[in-house]
Formats: C-alpha cells, structure tokens, sequence
C-alpha cells in the first residue's frame, strides 16, 4: 500500500505578505510625492502652452479684423464672429469651445491690457493672485 504525504498548502505566510506591502507602501510615500511634483509642473508648462498658442490665435485674429477683440467680445471671439466685425474669418480654433486652463478655470482676459494690446493669464492653481509652484500666476507678458 501506498504511504500517503502529509498534505501541504503552497502560499505565502502573513509574514511574507506583511514585508511585501511594507515595501510597496515604502515605495509608494518616496516616489508618490516625486510624481505629484511633476504633474504640477506639467501643468504649468501647459497653461504657458495654451497662453502662447491663444496669443498666437488673437494675432490671427486681428490680421483679419484690424484689432484685438475687446474685454467684452473676449476670447468667444475666436469662435464666434462678434456683431461688430465684419470681416471675422474664423473661427480661429480648432474646437468649438473655449479651452481651460488645466486647472479647469477660464483664461482671463483683458484688451487693452496693462501689460500690451492685451492680457491674457491665468492664476494657477489656487484661483488667487501671486503664488508659488503650481499656485503661480501664468501670464501672456
């Protein structure tokens, strides 16, 4: 007759299990904090992206116009023709929708601006004036 064996599950112990997760959540609180620094960043850079490329836009649109839209028509100009232009030719984006900023706030602008023909800017991630890193304010100047 046969001898049977002593039957053995296979698996990890608590322990084992335990000094997994320890490390996981180790590597987790190093590189955790390093990735969110970066995707603020990224952020940033964005919004100077967009601010270019909006500026680039608003010169487009006064080549055809003759001018800036003003604080009133605002960046809508770029989509829709204002009442008071008569030689619009846009739209001027691609979409059909004003973008926002990444933070998903609206661009600011203001024509005449303090700072040239116009402004155009965005207050970062907090929505307030002044700041630092990701809260800083992202301007067309």
């Amino acid at each position: 007759m046969k001898k049977l064996k002593p039957f053995t599950e296979a698996g990890f112990t608590l322990l084992e299990l335990l000094v997994v997760l320890g490390i996981i959540a180790m590597l987790a609180g190093i590189v955790g904090p390093q990735v969110m620094k970066h995707m603020g960043e990224s952020k940033t850079k964005a919004a100077k992206v967009q601010i270019e490329d909006l500026a680039t836009t608003m010169d487009m649109y006064k080549l055809d116009v003759g001018r800036y839209p003003s604080s009133e028509e605002g960046l809508k100009a770029l989509i829709e023709s204002p009442d008071s232009s008569n030689r619009w030719n846009g739209p001027y984006l691609r979409k059909s929708k004003i973008p926002l900023d990444p933070w998903q706030q609206e661009y600011h602008y203001v024509s005449p601006g303090e700072h040239g023909k116009f402004d155009l800017f965005t207050l970062g991630a907090d929505n307030k004036e002044g700041g630092d890193g990701e809260d800083q304010d992202i301007v067309s100047w």
